[in-house]
């Protein structure tokens, strides 16, 4: 089988990402589409790692397209983003963009109290 087909089993936004309607200005979301791209093609399906790497970028990039407020929350900490050079930078990167949904998700989790009527 090919290896990517395999790949797209773990990515069930995959259609929805690639195929996103972005403005020309929106340069991140190009370059994010692009690096999402390039890191799930290049993993090793052997390793249990890389797949739960891939299955948590297709959930976080999936949320980036209909969340307006993480979309911005993203754009504005991607550029923040250092990566050394002796690691593997495209890894590094996708840990980060996984990290910063982390971070949105824990911090802007809203407490709901239903009220009760009397």
């Amino acid at each position: 089988m090919n290896s990517n087909k395999e790949v797209l089993k773990y990515c069930p936004n995959y259609y929805n990402i690639v195929n996103f309607d972005f403005s020309e200005n929106d340069l991140i979301s190009e370059k994010l589409i692009s690096i999402y791209k390039s890191y799930i093609f290049s993993i090793n399906l052997n390793n249990r790692e890389d797949i739960e790497l891939v299955e948590e970028l297709d959930h976080v990039l999936g949320n980036y397209l209909h969340d307006y407020l993480f979309r911005s929350t993203l754009q504005k900490e991607i550029v923040t983003v250092k990566v050394k050079k002796d690691n593997n930078i495209l890894k590094s990167l996708v840990e980060n963009i996984i990290k910063i949904f982390t971070n949105y998700e824990e911090y802007t989790t809203r407490k709901i109290y239903l009220s009760k009527w009397i």
